[in-house]
């Protein structure tokens, strides 16, 4: 049987990540990155919102790639798995690059006033600076694809013997596992785009793979929702009320003991409201699930232009570019994704879709 609570945290998390980056395109923080603070307000406590998700939101979704995984190559064969993720992420985030988010690119370094500083760079090389400019949300299916080689890898070493270990895991085990969150989120961090967390990410995929894909491990999750519901709830005031308004996105914050705590928990109380009372399906989940993707791959490019079309020129007042750079998210996504997924060629190069119904 399918796992629809897995297809709903993907669609519910992709919506938060909307509204997220809509917050962050306008932060009085100073995380880098987006166009910066259009109000004059003192504090933007609404700001907090992005403390809140920020921790778990992409641990989260890292963990449910794992779990897939994991129910893909029960039924494939690992040829097949690096074939498919090869399409699906590897394609888009390389290729698609060239082909369209170079688009993305040109935006985010218009709203930095990059242009100023390379005005008089060939245009072939422009180019190219505007393709390496707009990864983008791309990070995230490029990382996946570099842990989906890793995995088949690190399945022929240990042959899948683990799997007969974490079948096992309970509370005490999900508990002591916060170390290794904690010593992964120090590792195989890149310096300057700091995304890119090899270790604390590559955990995640893996306790997905190896722990949470197990029925018997989401049972105890299940039976003990509020216990992890309560901890996330403690760990994530704790971690707002003391970070805010530090940049949470880079360290030492992001490596601390309270975000890894705040991660681990948040994800452990997300993943078991899920498995209890989210595993079901109905026509709006399967029409979010078939567009979560889409909207995950363009809606950055909407509130981004937003930012340098409507905000960056003062056009509206702050109270405006809120709601305006939400539905532009949103409408950027999904009107995007159905126009892509229609063109032979660029549904494979921007969605790694090789056929029009393959969206379905």
């Amino acid at each position: 049987m399918r796992k629809h609570y897995l297809d709903n945290i993907r669609y519910i998390t992709v919506i938060l990540v909307v509204f997220y980056h809509v917050f962050y395109m306008y932060n009085a923080e100073g995380i880098l990155g987006g166009l910066g603070k259009i109000t004059d307000l003192d504090v933007q406590y609404y700001d907090l919102f992005m403390y809140i998700v920020y921790p778990w939101m992409m641990p989260l979704l890292f963990i449910v790639s794992g779990i897939s995984s994991k129910l893909y190559l029960d039924k494939h064969s690992e040829k097949e798995f690096l074939r498919s993720r090869t399409q699906k992420l590897l394609v888009p985030s390389t290729v698609g690059l060239f082909v369209f988010q170079f688009i993305q690119g040109y935006i985010s370094m218009a709203l930095g006033d990059a242009f100023a500083t390379i005005q008089n760079v060939p245009g072939p090389v422009k180019y190219l600076i505007m393709v390496l400019s707009g990864s983008g949300v791309l990070w995230y299916i490029q990382l996946l694809w570099v842990l989906s080689v890793l995995l088949v890898l690190i399945r022929r070493i240990e042959k899948d013997r683990l799997q007969k270990i974490t079948v096992k895991t309970g509370i005490p085990a999900l508990v002591l596992l916060y170390a290794a969150v904690w010593a992964s989120a120090q590792i195989l961090n890149t310096p300057v785009i700091i995304v890119y967390r090899f270790g604390f990410y590559g955990m995640m995929f893996l306790t997905g793979y190896y722990i949470f894909s197990h029925d018997e491990v989401i049972g105890v999750l299940k039976k003990n929702c509020f216990l992890f519901t309560a901890a996330a709830a403690v760990t994530g005031i704790l971690f707002c009320r003391i970070y805010f308004p530090l940049n949470f996105a880079d360290a030492p914050v992001n490596r601390s003991l309270l975000f890894t705590a705040y991660a681990w928990s948040a994800c452990l109380a997300f993943l078991s409201i899920a498995a209890k009372y989210l595993d079901f399906e109905s026509r709006f989940t399967k029409l979010m699930k078939k567009r979560s993707f889409g909207l995950y791959i363009f809606h950055y490019l909407g509130i981004s232009a937003c930012a340098l079309f409507i905000a960056k020129p003062g056009i509206l007042p702050p109270a405006a570019v809120y709601p305006l750079s939400l539905a532009a998210g949103f409408l950027a996504g999904w009107l995007l994704y159905e126009v892509i997924r229609r063109i032979p060629f660029l549904r494979w190069a921007v969605l790694g879709i090789t056929k029009e119904k393959d969206h379905v």
